[in-house]
């Protein structure tokens, strides 16, 4: 598994959401990443709200890239499951601008609702 920290310092040529469960990140180098949730019963991650324009995360280098979890319930949030969730926060900048994406992640308790960030080989 990559480090979101890897995108630092590299150029990015697309950013790309799909339907708020998978954001890829083509560099100018070819390589390419994705941050994303394997799903699996009783539990649901999605991105929730992204502030900021996507675009400004390309085509100038990558200056932040850093990821922040929180189990803290905020005030007047419901959700479907309340046991357990998960709110991961990934923040960039570049000299154009900042972009946070925010996933949430709920569940029963048992499953995870961890975000994955990973390097697409061979695509």
């Amino acid at each position: 598994m990559a480090d979101i920290s890897d995108l630092v310092g590299e150029t990015l040529v697309s950013v790309e959401n799909h339907d708020n469960t998978e954001i890829v990140f083509t560099a100018i180098s070819g390589k390419k990443w994705k941050l994303h949730h394997f799903q699996d019963c009783c539990e649901h991650v999605t991105v929730e709200d992204i502030t900021g324009d996507l675009d400004d995360l390309v085509g100038s280098p990558v200056l932040l890239a850093e990821e922040v979890t929180s189990r803290e319930h905020p005030a007047g949030v419901e959700k479907e499951w309340q046991e357990s969730f998960t709110w991961t926060f990934y923040k960039f900048a570049t000299r154009k601008g900042y972009v946070d994406i925010r996933w949430y992640g709920e569940s029963n308790g048992f499953y995870s609702e961890r975000v994955s960030f990973s390097e697409c080989f061979g695509a």
